[in-house]
Parts: C-alpha cells; sequence; structure tokens
C-alpha cells in the first residue's frame, strides 16, 4: 500500500495541506484502497493551528521518516506585508526549530520515499540546508528566497526532481497531488480523480530530462565584446576608491532579523580597491563574496547557515567608528544591521 503523509505545523496554509489530502483521498477511493493518507507532525498526534483564521486541523500520527511512500510538506500563510511574528518566514523559522526539518533530510535519504512540499513548503526546507543545488520552485513571492538558499528556482508548474516534487502557488497542490497520483498509480486513476473534481492538472511538469531549450538569440561580436569588456573592468579595478580606510578594522555588528538578532563579527581589510572581508558568527567563519566599494558603500554577497541557510546581500556605511546598512535575502524585508569598530 502507498501511504500518505502530509505534514502540519502550526501556522500551515490549510489549502496547501487540504487540496492534496482531498486528491490522495479520492486516489483511494478508486484505486480500491491501495493508498492511505493521514494528517502528522512532528511531534506526533495534536492539534495544529493553521494560518487562516487560527482554524485547528487535528493530526493522527507522527511523521514517519522512514515510511515508504510520499511526506508533503506544505507552505505557511500569515501576514504578507511587513516582517512581524505571524509572516511566513517567521513562521517558517519556527518550523525550523522542530525537529521537522531533520526528520525530512532523513526521508530524502531514503530511496523508496517521495518527498512533495506546497507552495513555500519548498523554502521551509530550502532554509534547512536540504535543497542546495537542487532544481526546485515555490510561491512566485518567494523565488528569489530560494535561490538565496543555494537551491536552483525553477519557474514551472510542478518541478520533478526524483525523489523531491515541488509545486508552486498555493492551488498547485491540486497538480502536485494529482502528478503523483499518475506517476505512482498510473494515469487512468489520476484521470478519474480529474473527472470528479473536474479539474485538470495544470501546466508540463518539469524534469531534468530531455533536449535542453537553445538560446533564442545568438550574440553578436559587438555585443561578445561589451560584455567581456565589461568584466574587465569590473575584475581590475585600477582606481582608489574613496573611504577604504573608514572601513577597516573589526566590527561588532548585530543583524535584526524577523526571527531574531544575530551577533556578526566582521573583519575588513581594503588596499587599493581590493576588498577582502571575513564575518564570524559562533564558531563558523566565512569570506565575503563579491566585496565591492563604491560610491562610499561597502556591498557584498555572505553565505550563512544560522537561523536558516540564505545567501545575503549587505550594503553598509560607516561614520566614524559606527557603521550601519541592511541584509537582504531576495524579497524578504531587509534587515537592519548597526555595529561599532573595535580596533
Amino acid at each position: 500500500m502507498l501511504t500518505v503523509q502530509v505534514v502540519l505545523f502550526d501556522g500551515f496554509d490549510l489549502l496547501d495541506a487540504i487540496a492534496p489530502y482531498e486528491v490522495f483521498c479520492a486516489a483511494a477511493m478508486y484505486a480500491e484502497n491501495a493508498l492511505s493518507v493521514e494528517f502528522v507532525t512532528a511531534e506526533g498526534p495534536r492539534s495544529v493551528t493553521s494560518g487562516i483564521n487560527g482554524l485547528k486541523i487535528e493530526a493522527s500520527g507522527r511523521l514517519n521518516p522512514e515510511r515508504t511512500g510520499i511526506i508533503l510538506v506544505p507552505g505557511a500563510s500569515g501576514d504578507v506585508e511587513g516582517d512581524g511574528p505571524n509572516s511566513p518566514p517567521a513562521i517558517l523559522s519556527r518550523a525550523l526549530n522542530t525537529e521537522l526539518v531533520e526528520m525530512i533530510e532523513q526521508a530524502l535519504g531514503q530511496n523508496d520515499i517521495i518527498v512533495a512540499t506546497v507552495c513555500g513548503g519548498s523554502l521551509l526546507l530550502a532554509m534547512g540546508g536540504l535543497l542546495e543545488g537542487r532544481p526546485a520552485v515555490t510561491h512566485h513571492l518567494g523565488m528569489d528566497v530560494l535561490g538565496a538558499t543555494g537551491a536552483i528556482p525553477v519557474p514551472a508548474r510542478v518541478v520533478d526532481s526524483g525523489n523531491l516534487v515541488t509545486g508552486g502557488g498555493v492551488t498547485s497542490g491540486l497538480d502536485v497531488a494529482l502528478y503523483l497520483v499518475e506517476r505512482e498509480l498510473g494515469p487512468r486513476i489520476a484521470h478519474a480523480v480529474e473527472q470528479l473534481f473536474e479539474y485538470e492538472r495544470r501546466g508540463t511538469v518539469w524534469r531534468e530530462e530531455g533536449r535542453a531549450p537553445g538560446s533564442h538569440k545568438a550574440e553578436t561580436d559587438e555585443e561578445t565584446n561589451a560584455t567581456n569588456n565589461m568584466g574587465m573592468i569590473y575584475d581590475t579595478p585600477d582606481i582608489k576608491l574613496p573611504g577604504e580606510s573608514d572601513f577597516d578594522g573589526d566590527w561588532d555588528t548585530t543583524i535584526a532579523t524577523p526571527v531574531g538578532k544575530l551577533e556578526v563579527k566582521l573583519s575588513i581589510s581594503i588596499r587599493n580597491g581590493l576588498v577582502q572581508g571575513q564575518a564570524t558568527q559562533g564558531d563558523e567563519t566565512v569570506e565575503f563574496i563579491n566585496p565591492l566599494l563604491q560610491d562610499n558603500k561597502l556591498t557584498w554577497s555572505l553565505r550563512v547557515t544560522k537561523p536558516m541557510r540564505l545567501n545575503l546581500k549587505f550594503e553598509v556605511t560607516v561614520r566614524g567608528d559606527d557603521m550601519i546598512g541592511f541584509a537582504r535575502a531576495g524579497i524578504l524585508p531587509a534587515s537592519k544591521l548597526t555595529g561599532k569598530r573595535v580596533t
């Protein structure tokens, strides 16, 4: 029997979970109970509060990351404006602090389990460091954030990456579930469910198979030379930029994020336009990526792993021994950075 575990966590999106649940239940009816589906949590049976008006759903079991079948993870629903405690990023970060991500990581290591996500469910996995280098999709508002985690964003309705199947927006839960029914039980069962629901699955499922699409426009020699020249200008700066010494030194900084404050030590050295920098968070030290000093602003990218895995873009200015700026990941609200020079 094919088992489907639909994972719930506090703040989950109702439609992300309910739509696939109903598709799988209909498939079980047509497949003469060759499929079973239940709501589960990382903690076990409990009442789970959704992000839609606090509606509660009863989960009947605990997620089993070793059970053959399908595990489906929904996204979060909350305040789309601002970065308060009820925003989707804050809800997802709280889910990250449970055993859920560790369980999903264990499931992804099994050969006979498919992990599926709907909407922001892929962001939950990606922020936990599980989707690095893997094609995936999420809600269109979160595609930049998905890329910032190291995943490969694919603008498709459904993305099939083997044991990982991800869906885009909220209503893609119907498409993800119907595709999985077809993939695991066959097209006739999937077609019967479509007829029952009077809904036809949308879009072509993206898979990393077949011939890749070529460029629709060939580069001219003039365009190629222009691109190369731009790269040379960017890569070999020979003009000393103003304000280099202002940034030199070690800095104690605080980044105020929607999920709490991060204490980060920065070490910056700039000589003749060449910027070198390191960031230390706890016992982890990483190098600045593509640092650039221009117009008295220092910018760089940085890969962080706590409290979630993200590639952050920084922009800071200094005045004396004070540093101020922001860090941003995709469309997530910018996090304010403040710092003091310590050397």
